[in-house]
Protein backbone atom coordinates (compact mmCIF):
# COMPACT_ATOMS: atom_id res chain seq x y z
CA UNK A 1 0.00 0.00 0.00
CA UNK A 2 2.75 2.31 0.52
CA UNK A 3 4.17 2.75 -3.03
CA UNK A 4 0.54 3.20 -3.97
CA UNK A 5 0.45 5.83 -1.53
CA UNK A 6 3.70 7.89 -2.29
CA UNK A 7 2.64 7.56 -5.97
CA UNK A 8 -0.98 9.01 -5.07
CA UNK A 9 0.82 12.07 -3.36
CA UNK A 10 3.51 12.79 -5.87
CA UNK A 11 0.92 13.30 -8.56
CA UNK A 12 -1.21 15.08 -6.61
CA UNK A 13 1.41 17.11 -5.21
CA UNK A 14 1.96 18.96 -8.99
CA UNK A 15 -1.68 20.20 -8.40
CA UNK A 16 -1.69 21.06 -4.77
CA UNK A 17 0.83 21.98 -2.34
CA UNK A 18 2.13 19.77 0.90
CA UNK A 19 -0.03 22.49 3.51
CA UNK A 20 -2.86 22.42 1.41
CA UNK A 21 -3.13 18.63 0.41
CA UNK A 22 -1.84 17.81 4.81
CA UNK A 23 -4.89 20.17 5.43
CA UNK A 24 -7.26 18.69 3.57
CA UNK A 25 -6.38 15.03 4.55
CA UNK A 26 -6.03 15.67 7.87
CA UNK A 27 -9.42 17.01 7.84
CA UNK A 28 -11.77 14.85 9.81
CA UNK A 29 -15.14 15.70 6.95
CA UNK A 30 -12.79 15.28 4.25
CA UNK A 31 -11.86 12.25 5.15
CA UNK A 32 -14.85 10.83 6.37
CA UNK A 33 -16.66 11.72 2.95
CA UNK A 34 -13.71 10.38 0.37
CA UNK A 35 -13.73 6.96 2.67
CA UNK A 36 -17.57 6.76 3.08
CA UNK A 37 -17.80 8.27 -0.90
CA UNK A 38 -15.52 4.87 -1.58
CA UNK A 39 -17.19 2.41 0.46
CA UNK A 40 -20.88 3.62 -1.14
CA UNK A 41 -19.07 3.91 -4.75
CA UNK A 42 -17.51 -0.10 -4.20
CA UNK A 43 -20.65 -1.46 -2.48
CA UNK A 44 -23.17 -0.12 -5.09
CA UNK A 45 -21.11 -1.36 -8.28
CA UNK A 46 -21.64 -5.12 -6.26
CA UNK A 47 -24.62 -4.57 -4.71
CA UNK A 48 -26.67 -3.89 -8.32
CA UNK A 49 -25.81 -7.69 -8.84
CA UNK A 50 -26.67 -8.53 -5.58
CA UNK A 51 -30.04 -7.28 -6.18
CA UNK A 52 -30.73 -8.37 -9.52
CA UNK A 53 -29.87 -11.73 -8.52
CA UNK A 54 -32.41 -11.77 -5.50
CA UNK A 55 -28.62 -12.13 -3.14
CA UNK A 56 -29.44 -8.90 -1.58
CA UNK A 57 -29.21 -10.75 1.90
CA UNK A 58 -26.41 -12.43 1.48
CA UNK A 59 -24.62 -9.35 1.91
CA UNK A 60 -25.95 -9.57 4.89
CA UNK A 61 -24.47 -12.97 6.01
CA UNK A 62 -21.42 -11.94 4.65
CA UNK A 63 -21.26 -8.02 6.40
CA UNK A 64 -21.80 -10.33 9.60
CA UNK A 65 -19.75 -13.60 8.86
CA UNK A 66 -16.65 -11.35 7.73
CA UNK A 67 -16.20 -10.94 11.35
CA UNK A 68 -15.24 -14.33 12.06
CA UNK A 69 -12.37 -14.46 9.44
CA UNK A 70 -11.18 -11.08 10.82
CA UNK A 71 -11.07 -12.10 14.25
CA UNK A 72 -9.18 -15.31 13.76
CA UNK A 73 -6.64 -13.54 11.88
CA UNK A 74 -6.76 -10.95 14.42
CA UNK A 75 -5.43 -13.53 17.01
CA UNK A 76 -2.92 -15.28 15.43
CA UNK A 77 -1.65 -12.30 14.22
CA UNK A 78 -1.51 -11.03 18.06
CA UNK A 79 -1.01 -14.11 19.53
CA UNK A 80 0.19 -16.81 17.78
CA UNK A 81 2.74 -14.55 15.62
CA UNK A 82 3.18 -11.81 18.04
CA UNK A 83 2.17 -8.85 15.29
CA UNK A 84 0.57 -5.55 15.54
CA UNK A 85 -2.55 -5.91 15.88
CA UNK A 86 -3.19 -3.65 13.06
CA UNK A 87 -7.13 -3.88 11.71
CA UNK A 88 -6.19 -2.54 8.05
CA UNK A 89 -3.74 -5.63 7.92
CA UNK A 90 -3.97 -7.77 4.83
CA UNK A 91 -4.27 -10.53 6.74
CA UNK A 92 -7.39 -9.37 8.48
CA UNK A 93 -8.32 -8.73 4.65
CA UNK A 94 -7.66 -12.23 3.46
CA UNK A 95 -9.24 -13.97 6.87
CA UNK A 96 -12.50 -11.69 5.70
CA UNK A 97 -12.33 -13.01 2.05
CA UNK A 98 -12.05 -16.93 3.12
CA UNK A 99 -15.15 -16.15 5.87
CA UNK A 100 -17.30 -14.68 3.19
CA UNK A 101 -16.17 -17.92 0.64
CA UNK A 102 -16.96 -19.90 3.88
CA UNK A 103 -20.47 -18.78 4.56
CA UNK A 104 -21.55 -19.06 0.73
CA UNK A 105 -20.32 -23.04 0.53
CA UNK A 106 -21.90 -23.37 3.72
CA UNK A 107 -24.96 -21.91 2.69
CA UNK A 108 -24.83 -24.19 -0.66
CA UNK A 109 -24.04 -27.08 1.06
CA UNK A 110 -27.06 -26.73 3.64
CA UNK A 111 -29.55 -25.87 0.53
CA UNK A 112 -28.08 -29.02 -1.91
CA UNK A 113 -29.13 -31.26 0.66
CA UNK A 114 -32.83 -30.71 -0.32
CA UNK A 115 -33.69 -30.64 3.34
CA UNK A 116 -34.09 -26.51 3.88
CA UNK A 117 -35.31 -23.84 1.36
CA UNK A 118 -32.06 -21.37 0.42
CA UNK A 119 -33.55 -18.48 2.74
CA UNK A 120 -33.29 -20.98 5.61
CA UNK A 121 -29.88 -22.20 4.80
CA UNK A 122 -28.65 -18.35 4.89
CA UNK A 123 -30.51 -18.14 7.92
CA UNK A 124 -28.46 -21.12 9.50
CA UNK A 125 -25.23 -20.32 8.15
CA UNK A 126 -24.46 -17.03 9.07
CA UNK A 127 -26.08 -16.55 12.56
CA UNK A 128 -23.70 -19.31 13.47
CA UNK A 129 -20.35 -17.89 11.98
CA UNK A 130 -21.26 -14.54 13.51
CA UNK A 131 -21.95 -16.30 16.85
CA UNK A 132 -18.83 -17.58 16.92
CA UNK A 133 -17.15 -14.38 16.20
CA UNK A 134 -18.74 -12.39 18.44
CA UNK A 135 -18.22 -14.89 21.50
CA UNK A 136 -14.32 -15.06 20.32
CA UNK A 137 -14.09 -11.21 20.65
CA UNK A 138 -15.93 -10.65 24.03
CA UNK A 139 -13.59 -13.41 25.57
CA UNK A 140 -10.35 -12.99 23.52
CA UNK A 141 -9.78 -9.73 22.54
CA UNK A 142 -9.99 -6.77 25.14
CA UNK A 143 -7.20 -4.53 25.06
CA UNK A 144 -7.31 -3.57 21.14
CA UNK A 145 -9.09 -1.64 19.02
CA UNK A 146 -11.35 -4.57 17.97
CA UNK A 147 -14.77 -4.49 20.04
CA UNK A 148 -18.52 -4.84 20.03
CA UNK A 149 -18.82 -0.87 19.11
CA UNK A 150 -16.28 -1.09 16.65
CA UNK A 151 -18.41 -4.15 15.22
CA UNK A 152 -21.84 -2.36 15.11
CA UNK A 153 -21.10 1.18 13.65
CA UNK A 154 -17.23 1.84 13.06
CA UNK A 155 -15.05 4.81 13.58
CA UNK A 156 -15.84 6.66 10.46
CA UNK A 157 -15.40 10.13 11.76
CA UNK A 158 -11.42 9.15 13.12
CA UNK A 159 -10.42 8.06 9.62
CA UNK A 160 -8.07 11.16 9.33
CA UNK A 161 -6.32 9.87 12.24
CA UNK A 162 -4.94 6.37 10.95
CA UNK A 163 -2.47 7.68 8.69
CA UNK A 164 0.94 6.17 7.05
CA UNK A 165 3.60 9.21 7.11
CA UNK A 166 6.01 9.89 3.85
CA UNK A 167 8.01 12.07 3.62
CA UNK A 168 10.13 14.07 0.85
CA UNK A 169 12.69 16.05 2.41
CA UNK A 170 14.94 16.47 5.66
CA UNK A 171 14.11 12.48 6.06
CA UNK A 172 16.56 11.51 8.79
CA UNK A 173 14.93 8.54 11.08
CA UNK A 174 16.66 8.66 14.53
CA UNK A 175 17.95 5.24 16.62
CA UNK A 176 18.11 5.68 19.92
CA UNK A 177 20.43 3.19 21.68
CA UNK A 178 21.05 2.72 25.49
CA UNK A 179 23.99 4.98 24.95
CA UNK A 180 22.51 7.48 23.16
CA UNK A 181 22.08 11.07 24.68
CA UNK A 182 18.13 10.83 24.40
CA UNK A 183 17.95 7.28 25.97
CA UNK A 184 15.18 7.29 29.28
CA UNK A 185 15.80 4.34 31.71
CA UNK A 186 13.17 2.61 34.12
CA UNK A 187 13.30 -0.17 36.32
CA UNK A 188 11.48 -3.37 35.26
CA UNK A 189 10.34 -6.35 37.95
CA UNK A 190 12.21 -8.96 36.58
CA UNK A 191 11.27 -12.11 38.82
CA UNK A 192 7.58 -10.35 39.65
CA UNK A 193 5.82 -12.66 36.95
CA UNK A 194 7.49 -15.90 37.53
CA UNK A 195 6.98 -15.47 41.38
CA UNK A 196 3.39 -13.55 41.19
CA UNK A 197 4.64 -11.51 43.52
CA UNK A 198 3.96 -7.60 43.36
CA UNK A 199 7.03 -4.43 42.85
CA UNK A 200 6.57 -3.67 46.29
CA UNK A 201 7.39 -7.13 47.77
CA UNK A 202 10.79 -7.55 49.13
CA UNK A 203 11.81 -10.11 46.77
CA UNK A 204 11.45 -8.47 44.29
CA UNK A 205 14.37 -7.73 41.53
CA UNK A 206 14.87 -5.51 39.35
CA UNK A 207 17.03 -4.40 36.35
CA UNK A 208 17.12 -0.94 34.47
CA UNK A 209 15.88 -1.12 30.67
CA UNK A 210 16.08 1.59 28.16
CA UNK A 211 11.96 3.01 27.62
CA UNK A 212 12.58 4.37 24.33
CA UNK A 213 15.24 2.89 22.88
CA UNK A 214 14.01 1.89 18.94
CA UNK A 215 14.22 3.47 15.60
CA UNK A 216 12.49 6.86 14.81
CA UNK A 217 10.50 7.42 11.45
CA UNK A 218 10.94 10.98 10.44
CA UNK A 219 7.22 11.73 11.56
CA UNK A 220 7.91 9.93 14.77
CA UNK A 221 11.57 11.39 15.68
CA UNK A 222 10.01 14.93 14.95
CA UNK A 223 6.98 14.10 17.38
CA UNK A 224 9.32 13.32 20.02
CA UNK A 225 11.60 16.18 19.43
CA UNK A 226 14.35 14.28 18.07
CA UNK A 227 14.87 16.59 15.39
CA UNK A 228 15.96 20.07 14.63
CA UNK A 229 14.80 20.57 11.22
CA UNK A 230 11.42 19.40 10.27
CA UNK A 231 10.64 17.02 7.52
CA UNK A 232 8.23 17.71 5.10
CA UNK A 233 5.38 15.27 5.18
CA UNK A 234 2.18 14.01 3.83
CA UNK A 235 0.08 12.20 6.24
CA UNK A 236 -2.27 9.68 4.28
CA UNK A 237 -4.85 8.02 5.72
CA UNK A 238 -4.57 4.10 5.90
CA UNK A 239 -8.52 3.87 5.21
CA UNK A 240 -8.52 5.77 1.90
CA UNK A 241 -6.06 3.72 0.67
CA UNK A 242 -7.80 0.55 1.51
CA UNK A 243 -10.69 1.08 -0.23
CA UNK A 244 -8.92 2.97 -3.14
CA UNK A 245 -7.62 0.15 -3.60
CA UNK A 246 -10.62 -2.29 -3.34
CA UNK A 247 -12.71 0.27 -5.61
CA UNK A 248 -10.51 0.27 -8.73
CA UNK A 249 -10.68 -3.72 -7.99
CA UNK A 250 -14.68 -3.81 -8.34
CA UNK A 251 -14.61 -1.29 -11.34
CA UNK A 252 -11.94 -3.39 -12.59
CA UNK A 253 -13.84 -6.14 -12.49
CA UNK A 254 -17.19 -4.84 -13.51
CA UNK A 255 -15.50 -3.64 -16.63
CA UNK A 256 -13.52 -6.29 -17.29
CA UNK A 257 -16.73 -9.12 -16.93
CA UNK A 258 -19.87 -6.57 -17.57
CA UNK A 259 -21.24 -8.81 -20.37
CA UNK A 260 -20.57 -12.17 -18.33
CA UNK A 261 -21.82 -10.88 -15.07
CA UNK A 262 -25.14 -9.64 -17.21
CA UNK A 263 -25.85 -12.56 -18.91
CA UNK A 264 -25.43 -15.03 -16.13
CA UNK A 265 -27.20 -12.72 -13.91
CA UNK A 266 -30.27 -12.54 -16.03
CA UNK A 267 -30.04 -16.02 -17.43
CA UNK A 268 -27.28 -18.17 -16.10
CA UNK A 269 -28.55 -21.58 -17.64
CA UNK A 270 -27.66 -19.61 -20.88
CA UNK A 271 -24.48 -18.57 -19.55
CA UNK A 272 -23.37 -21.71 -18.74
CA UNK A 273 -24.67 -23.33 -22.20
CA UNK A 274 -22.38 -20.58 -23.89
CA UNK A 275 -18.77 -22.01 -22.02
CA UNK A 276 -19.08 -19.24 -19.16
CA UNK A 277 -18.88 -20.19 -15.98
CA UNK A 278 -21.66 -18.83 -14.02
CA UNK A 279 -20.25 -20.23 -10.54
CA UNK A 280 -17.13 -18.83 -10.79
CA UNK A 281 -17.97 -15.77 -11.23
CA UNK A 282 -20.64 -16.48 -8.36
CA UNK A 283 -17.70 -17.19 -6.11
CA UNK A 284 -15.37 -13.65 -7.50
CA UNK A 285 -18.64 -11.32 -6.60
CA UNK A 286 -18.74 -13.00 -3.07
CA UNK A 287 -14.95 -12.80 -2.42
CA UNK A 288 -15.56 -9.18 -3.49
CA UNK A 289 -18.29 -8.49 -1.51
CA UNK A 290 -16.08 -10.17 1.91
CA UNK A 291 -13.19 -7.46 0.57
CA UNK A 292 -15.58 -4.85 0.60
CA UNK A 293 -17.17 -5.30 3.60
CA UNK A 294 -13.59 -5.87 5.78
CA UNK A 295 -12.33 -2.51 4.10
CA UNK A 296 -15.01 -0.77 5.43
CA UNK A 297 -14.86 -2.31 8.80
CA UNK A 298 -12.97 0.38 10.22
CA UNK A 299 -15.12 2.86 9.02
CA UNK A 300 -18.44 2.03 9.02
CA UNK A 301 -18.08 -2.09 11.32
CA UNK A 302 -19.86 -5.10 9.87
CA UNK A 303 -23.59 -4.15 10.62
CA UNK A 304 -23.92 -0.97 8.78
CA UNK A 305 -22.00 -1.66 5.90
CA UNK A 306 -24.83 -3.88 4.46
CA UNK A 307 -26.75 -0.60 3.63
CA UNK A 308 -24.13 0.81 1.38
CA UNK A 309 -24.67 -2.76 -0.39
CA UNK A 310 -28.51 -2.28 -0.75
CA UNK A 311 -29.99 1.01 -0.43
CA UNK A 312 -27.86 2.51 -3.19
CA UNK A 313 -29.18 -0.12 -5.70
CA UNK A 314 -32.42 -0.42 -4.68
CA UNK A 315 -32.85 3.46 -5.35
CA UNK A 316 -31.37 3.34 -8.86
CA UNK A 317 -33.77 0.42 -9.47
CA UNK A 318 -36.43 2.56 -9.07
CA UNK A 319 -35.26 4.88 -11.55
CA UNK A 320 -33.81 2.80 -14.38
CA UNK A 321 -34.63 -0.54 -16.23
CA UNK A 322 -31.02 -0.44 -17.62
CA UNK A 323 -28.47 -2.49 -16.11
CA UNK A 324 -25.45 0.36 -17.30
CA UNK A 325 -27.66 3.02 -16.31
CA UNK A 326 -28.32 1.56 -12.63
CA UNK A 327 -23.97 0.48 -12.59
CA UNK A 328 -24.02 4.51 -12.94
CA UNK A 329 -26.51 5.60 -10.99
CA UNK A 330 -25.62 3.36 -8.20
CA UNK A 331 -22.63 4.68 -6.80
CA UNK A 332 -23.72 8.03 -7.00
CA UNK A 333 -26.87 7.85 -4.99
CA UNK A 334 -24.17 6.12 -2.44
CA UNK A 335 -21.65 8.98 -2.77
CA UNK A 336 -24.02 11.68 -2.41
CA UNK A 337 -25.52 9.69 0.88
CA UNK A 338 -22.20 9.27 2.41
CA UNK A 339 -21.36 13.27 1.79
CA UNK A 340 -24.45 14.79 2.86
CA UNK A 341 -24.72 12.13 5.59
CA UNK A 342 -21.66 13.87 7.56
CA UNK A 343 -23.46 16.63 7.69
CA UNK A 344 -26.42 15.13 8.70
CA UNK A 345 -24.28 13.77 12.06
CA UNK A 346 -23.32 17.51 12.21
CA UNK A 347 -26.99 19.18 12.08
CA UNK A 348 -26.86 19.95 8.85
CA UNK A 349 -30.28 18.21 6.72
CA UNK A 350 -28.36 18.49 3.18
CA UNK A 351 -26.20 21.06 4.27
CA UNK A 352 -28.88 23.47 4.06
CA UNK A 353 -31.86 22.93 7.49
CA UNK A 354 -30.33 22.86 11.07
CA UNK A 355 -32.01 19.64 12.76
CA UNK A 356 -31.98 21.62 15.98
CA UNK A 357 -33.86 24.67 14.86
CA UNK A 358 -36.73 22.04 14.00
CA UNK A 359 -36.45 20.29 17.40
CA UNK A 360 -37.11 23.90 19.15
CA UNK A 361 -39.81 24.37 16.78
CA UNK A 362 -41.86 20.89 17.53
CA UNK A 363 -40.55 21.99 21.62
CA UNK A 364 -42.30 25.53 21.42
CA UNK A 365 -45.16 24.19 18.82
CA UNK A 366 -45.95 20.85 20.90
CA UNK A 367 -44.57 21.91 24.73
CA UNK A 368 -42.01 19.05 24.31
CA UNK A 369 -38.57 18.65 26.11
CA UNK A 370 -36.36 17.14 23.58
CA UNK A 371 -32.82 17.51 23.67
CA UNK A 372 -32.04 20.40 21.15
CA UNK A 373 -28.17 19.35 21.05
CA UNK A 374 -28.07 17.09 17.57
CA UNK A 375 -24.48 15.06 17.37
CA UNK A 376 -25.10 11.50 16.41
CA UNK A 377 -23.14 8.59 14.30
CA UNK A 378 -21.53 9.54 11.64
CA UNK A 379 -21.59 6.22 9.77
CA UNK A 380 -25.14 5.64 10.68
CA UNK A 381 -26.01 9.14 9.72
CA UNK A 382 -24.78 8.28 6.08
CA UNK A 383 -27.13 5.10 6.58
CA UNK A 384 -29.67 7.20 6.83
CA UNK A 385 -29.36 9.97 4.41
CA UNK A 386 -28.94 6.93 1.89
CA UNK A 387 -32.53 5.67 3.24
CA UNK A 388 -33.71 9.25 3.30
CA UNK A 389 -32.51 9.35 -0.72
CA UNK A 390 -34.15 6.51 -1.38
CA UNK A 391 -37.10 7.81 -0.08
CA UNK A 392 -37.51 10.32 -2.04
CA UNK A 393 -36.84 8.32 -4.94
CA UNK A 394 -39.30 5.99 -4.21
CA UNK A 395 -41.82 8.88 -3.64
CA UNK A 396 -40.88 10.77 -6.90
CA UNK A 397 -39.21 8.63 -8.91
CA UNK A 398 -40.94 9.48 -12.90
CA UNK A 399 -41.60 5.88 -13.45
CA UNK A 400 -41.94 3.83 -10.62
CA UNK A 401 -42.47 6.23 -8.15
CA UNK A 402 -45.28 6.35 -5.28
CA UNK A 403 -46.69 9.37 -6.54
CA UNK A 404 -46.24 8.55 -10.52
CA UNK A 405 -48.15 5.35 -9.72
CA UNK A 406 -50.73 6.33 -8.02
CA UNK A 407 -51.34 8.86 -10.57
CA UNK A 408 -50.95 6.59 -13.44
CA UNK A 409 -53.21 4.52 -11.65
CA UNK A 410 -55.78 7.42 -11.52
CA UNK A 411 -55.75 7.92 -15.39
CA UNK A 412 -56.32 4.40 -16.06
CA UNK A 413 -59.64 4.51 -13.66
CA UNK A 414 -60.44 7.88 -15.73
CA UNK A 415 -59.76 6.03 -18.88
CA UNK A 416 -61.97 2.78 -17.96
CA UNK A 417 -64.61 4.99 -16.24
CA UNK A 418 -64.92 7.20 -19.26
CA UNK A 419 -65.00 3.93 -22.15
CA UNK A 420 -67.44 2.54 -19.82
CA UNK A 421 -69.58 5.17 -20.22
CA UNK A 422 -69.13 6.14 -23.54
CA UNK A 423 -69.78 2.87 -24.90
CA UNK A 424 -73.13 2.17 -23.19
CA UNK A 425 -74.41 5.25 -24.21
CA UNK A 426 -73.03 3.95 -27.85
CA UNK A 427 -74.94 0.99 -27.75
CA UNK A 428 -78.14 2.19 -26.24
CA UNK A 429 -78.69 5.66 -27.94
CA UNK A 430 -80.30 4.30 -31.42
CA UNK A 431 -82.09 1.33 -29.54
CA UNK A 432 -86.22 1.61 -28.47
CA UNK A 433 -85.20 1.59 -24.83
CA UNK A 434 -82.53 4.59 -24.89
CA UNK A 435 -85.16 7.16 -22.74
CA UNK A 436 -84.75 4.33 -19.90
CA UNK A 437 -80.80 3.14 -20.48
CA UNK A 438 -79.22 6.57 -20.95
CA UNK A 439 -81.63 8.87 -18.81
CA UNK A 440 -79.30 10.89 -16.88
CA UNK A 441 -81.15 10.73 -13.79
CA UNK A 442 -80.89 7.10 -13.54
CA UNK A 443 -77.93 6.37 -15.67
CA UNK A 444 -76.02 5.47 -12.17
CA UNK A 445 -77.83 2.63 -11.34
CA UNK A 446 -76.68 0.87 -14.69
CA UNK A 447 -73.32 0.77 -13.37
CA UNK A 448 -74.05 0.53 -9.33
CA UNK A 449 -72.67 3.57 -9.30
CA UNK A 450 -72.86 6.42 -7.12
CA UNK A 451 -74.90 10.00 -8.11
CA UNK A 452 -72.09 11.39 -7.33
CA UNK A 453 -69.20 9.28 -9.07
CA UNK A 454 -71.66 9.22 -12.52
CA UNK A 455 -71.84 13.34 -12.07
CA UNK A 456 -68.36 13.82 -11.68
CA UNK A 457 -67.83 11.63 -15.26
CA UNK A 458 -70.56 12.81 -17.32
CA UNK A 459 -69.05 16.04 -16.42
CA UNK A 460 -65.81 14.88 -16.96
CA UNK A 461 -67.02 13.39 -20.74
CA UNK A 462 -69.39 17.07 -21.32
CA UNK A 463 -65.89 18.70 -20.98
CA UNK A 464 -63.63 16.53 -23.27
CA UNK A 465 -66.83 17.18 -25.67
CA UNK A 466 -67.56 13.52 -25.90
CA UNK A 467 -71.26 13.56 -24.46
CA UNK A 468 -73.92 16.39 -24.49
CA UNK A 469 -77.27 16.10 -22.80
CA UNK A 470 -80.70 16.21 -24.57
CA UNK A 471 -84.23 16.04 -23.21
CA UNK A 472 -82.63 14.46 -20.21
CA UNK A 473 -80.93 12.03 -21.97
CA UNK A 474 -77.14 11.51 -22.39
CA UNK A 475 -75.71 11.40 -26.07
CA UNK A 476 -72.55 11.14 -28.58
CA UNK A 477 -71.02 13.97 -29.71
CA UNK A 478 -68.94 13.29 -33.28
CA UNK A 479 -66.36 13.27 -31.21
CA UNK A 480 -67.27 10.73 -28.58
CA UNK A 481 -68.51 8.62 -31.67
CA UNK A 482 -64.91 8.49 -33.08
CA UNK A 483 -63.55 8.10 -29.38
CA UNK A 484 -65.31 4.58 -29.14
CA UNK A 485 -64.63 3.41 -32.52
CA UNK A 486 -61.01 4.31 -32.17
CA UNK A 487 -60.95 2.30 -28.68
CA UNK A 488 -62.26 -0.33 -30.24
CA UNK A 489 -60.36 -1.00 -32.97
CA UNK A 490 -57.40 -0.88 -30.70
CA UNK A 491 -58.53 -3.27 -28.55
CA UNK A 492 -59.26 -5.59 -31.20
CA UNK A 493 -55.68 -4.61 -32.88
CA UNK A 494 -54.47 -6.09 -29.42
CA UNK A 495 -56.34 -9.21 -29.30
CA UNK A 496 -55.41 -9.59 -33.12
CA UNK A 497 -59.43 -9.74 -33.92
CA UNK A 498 -61.51 -9.18 -36.93
CA UNK A 499 -64.15 -5.87 -36.89
CA UNK A 500 -66.90 -6.96 -37.51
CA UNK A 501 -68.88 -4.41 -36.55
CA UNK A 502 -69.91 -3.67 -40.54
Amino acid sequence: MMPLERWLIELLLNIVTRDELNAFLRSPQNSAALVGGLIAVSGALLGAFLLLRGLSLTSDAISHTVLLGIVIAFLLMTEVFRLPGDTSSPWLILGASLAGVATVLLTEMLYRSGLVRQDAALGLAFPLLFAIAVILVSRYVEDAHLDEDAVLVGEIGLAWANTNSHCFSNCESVTISPDHDAAKFARRCSNCRELGISPRDERARFTEICSNCREYTPAQAWSAGLLEREPALVFFPKSITVMLVLTLLTLVFVLAFYKELKLSTFDAGLAQALGLRPGALHYVLMILVSLVAVGAFDAVGSILVIAFFIIPPAAAYLLTDRLSLMLLLSPFIGAAGAIFGYDLARGQLFGLIAIADGIAALNRLFDLALPEKWDSSISASMVLMMFILFLLTWLLSPRYGLLSTVIRRAKRRRVFENQVVLAHIHNHQHTATHEIELNVAGLHEHFRWSKQKMSRVLTRLRALGYVRILAGNAVLTERGDRQVHAFRKTMLEAHNMPDLSG
